[in-house]
């Protein structure tokens, strides 16, 4: 059962200015949903039956109708949008608008959605609520609003800068993704949003959280831009305890690649991300060491974690921004998002861990990286957290030094031996760009339990414009998974992040 707002704040009404709804209400929330057991939702009693039958395509021939955006006639800065149930939405969020003296409901009405083809009664079914909502912001161009944000199933939200197109989506929670009895997906419930001023560059939201084991309290400041960045605070509530918290979970999709691709398919790549980068600090808050996991689309689920005692950032990236490199005029995979984690506050010891799925083709994600906190709470107690999502395209949270342009996999003109694997790196960077080609720069790898390194060398790649490293490595066990670390070294200093990967399994 949700809890009234104005419930709060009995002496409110006794006031002539209620106070300003914000963080602290919706914490009050999550703590007393998390003291009563969770009551799961059944679509079968609050969805029409018309709503529930629709497939994919019916759902999307709903549309939203543009002139009936919320704000639109008061020439706001920023304006609502609101998406349909049915199909694979089928539980209904409620959505409130914070004004300046009070809480007020935005209730479901026929008449702001075209159905399209669908033949549907909908002046029957009452004030059924929303699947989802959007933002729209003038981020492209001054006389046009762009759709900038998206909340839509689950604990989902994707958003863009300019010149972006959607990719990869961003979750207010992971729940045992791995290390459990199975996935849970808490989703958002409630939503309330700060009716914006008429100067205003920010939008203020905010979310309550609700699944079996955990609720949630959140605030999401929207700051559309270039790069557009959403500020995230938290707070959880345990009703049970969970193995893996996933704080700032990142999902994303990875088909093919350089160091993966796919023998039927005209494009080079086809990807949302091509890599996950970790940023570590040292434990009085220096900069640490720089990692790059280039992603793989596995034969099985493959879980990695990268242990930090202190985190700086971590992110699912874009690196590639070519268009020769997807040569895909619809997706347009040059133009989608990295999201960089970037914390905000202490967050301790933990580690970042990273998802690999097998995935049959690109309308699955199949890629999924999140922090893990080392300390967990106990039921009913609550966790903090904040920090600060940039969904960029520009290269601007590259290591100081040197990064991988490119991961390639396989031999060259001669065959490999049985068991042997070779990889090819090119790095780039300010560290490297202005060394002579016959600067003495080595490669310096590592490989962990099963496995053998069998040749290493680094030069310059002139044509490329790159420094090139090449690696031979030999399983020496069939089905260990056999880890791998390198990076460019000149004299005592690195040049260049340490990237890594997993030997392929058979």
């Amino acid at each position: 059962m949700l809890l009234s707002v104005a419930a709060l704040a009995p002496k409110a009404q006794a006031q002539s200015t209620p106070p300003v709804f914000g963080f602290d209400d919706v914490s009050t929330l999550a703590r007393a949903l998390a003291g009563k057991p969770h009551e799961p939702e059944s679509p079968a009693k609050a969805l029409p039956a018309a709503l529930q039958a629709l497939n994919y395509d019916q759902t999307r021939d709903i549309r939203f109708r543009p002139a009936q955006a919320r704000w639109r006639s008061e020439a706001l800065p920023f304006e609502l949008m609101f998406f349909h149930l049915g199909g694979y939405h089928q539980a209904p969020v409620t959505v409130e608008e914070i004004a300046p003296r009070q809480v007020v409901p935005v209730p479901y009405r026929a008449q702001l959605f075209d159905f399209g083809r669908n033949r549907l009664q909908p002046q029957a079914w009452g004030d059924i609520g929303f699947a989802g909502w959007r933002a729209h912001y003038a981020v492209n161009r001054p006389d046009y609003k762009d759709e900038v944000i998206a909340f839509l199933g689950a604990s989902y939200f994707r958003a863009v800068g300019k010149g972006q197109q959607y990719g990869l989506s961003a979750r207010g929670l992971a729940v045992d993704t791995v290390g459990g009895q199975g996935e849970e997906f808490p989703r958002f419930t409630r939503f309330w949003v700060q009716r914006p001023g008429p100067r205003d560059t920010t939008l203020t939201a905010y979310a309550l959280l609700d699944s079996k084991r955990v609720t949630g309290a959140y605030r999401f400041d929207i700051r559309p831009g270039v790069t557009t960045t959403v500020d995230v605070r938290m707070r959880l509530f345990l009703r049970q305890p969970v193995a893996t918290l996933g704080i700032a979970p990142l999902t994303s999709m990875f088909v093919s690649g350089e160091n993966q691709p796919h023998p039927e398919d005209y494009r080079p790549e086809v990807h949302d991300s091509d890599g996950l980068q970790v940023a570590l600090a040292t434990p009085d808050g220096q900069p640490g060491e720089w990692l790059w996991r280039p992603l793989r689309r596995p034969n099985s689920v493959q879980v990695n974690a990268f242990q930090a005692t202190r985190l700086h950032g971590f992110g699912l990236m874009q690196r590639d921004r070519q268009f020769a490199s997807y040569e895909d005029p619809e997706a347009r995979y040059e133009r989608r998002p990295s999201v960089w984690v970037e914390p905000l506050g202490q967050w301790g010891p933990g580690r970042v861990e990273l998802v690999q799925l097998p995935a049959p083709d690109e309308t699955h994600d199949n890629i999924v990286a999140y922090w893990v906190p080392q300390a967990m709470p106990a039921v009913g107690q609550p966790l903090d957290f904040a920090y600060r999502l940039h969904w960029e395209a520009e290269k601007t949270h590259l290591p100081p030094a040197g990064w991988a342009r490119q991961t390639r996999l396989g031999r060259g003109w001669a065959p490999l031996p049985d068991g042997e694997t070779q990889y090819v790196v090119d790095f780039t960077g300010p560290a490297l760009e202005g060394l002579p080609p016959t600067a003495r720069v080595e490669a310096v790898a590592s490989v962990g339990a099963g496995g053998e390194l069998l040749e290493q060398h680094a030069f310059r790649n002139e044509p490329g414009g790159a420094w090139r490293m090449t690696l031979r490595v030999r399983r020496t066990h069939p089905t260990q998974p056999v880890e791998l670390r390198a990076f460019l070294r000149r004299g005592g200093d690195a040049l260049t992040e340490t990237w890594t990967t997993q030997l392929p399994t058979p």
